[in-house]
């Protein structure tokens, strides 16, 4: 009878624990979508660029990406992502996409300028950087490294 209490206790204990690590990763993440003004930009390749990826300045969450398109006329691919409504980008923000790693998904990543102007709500990045894959790097570097022209 004491030792099946004993059991009883322990796991009981054992998923308060669980529940407070579950409770302070959600609390901590930020895996909640940010709610604020539409931006869009547009890149020739976006490299697997999800729904729902962030959208960061010097690492920070500042956005999420709500969309993915192809404009018709130009044929590129237009992202429309949702901007933190107290973050006001300056007109010669640069939107690039990046990888977390090999294995890592992409994300936006804002290079704000130095533009005393703002883009308005529903406006457009104009300047982006587009995806380079994995090899495209490994061929920038053998050429640096052998010095090719």
């Amino acid at each position: 009878m004491g030792r099946s209490l004993i059991e009883t206790v322990l796991g009981a204990v054992v998923i308060l624990i669980a529940c407070a690590f579950v409770y302070v990763a959600a609390t901590t993440a930020q895996i909640a979508a940010v709610r604020g003004y539409d931006l869009s930009a547009s890149f020739l390749r976006i490299g697997g660029l999800a729904k729902g990826s962030d959208v960061r300045i010097s690492g920070i969450k500042v956005g999420t990406v709500l969309g993915r398109s192809i404009d018709p006329a130009t044929f590129d691919a237009k992202v429309v992502m949702s901007i933190q409504p107290d973050i006001k980008l300056p007109t010669d923000t640069v939107a690039s996409i990046a990888s977390e790693g090999l294995l890592g998904g992409k994300y936006v990543r804002l290079k704000p300028g130095t533009s005393t102007d703002r883009i308005a709500p529903g406006g457009k990045i104009a300047k982006t950087e587009d995806f380079k894959t994995l090899e495209e790097q490994v061929g920038e570097i053998i050429f640096f490294a052998t010095g090719g022209d």
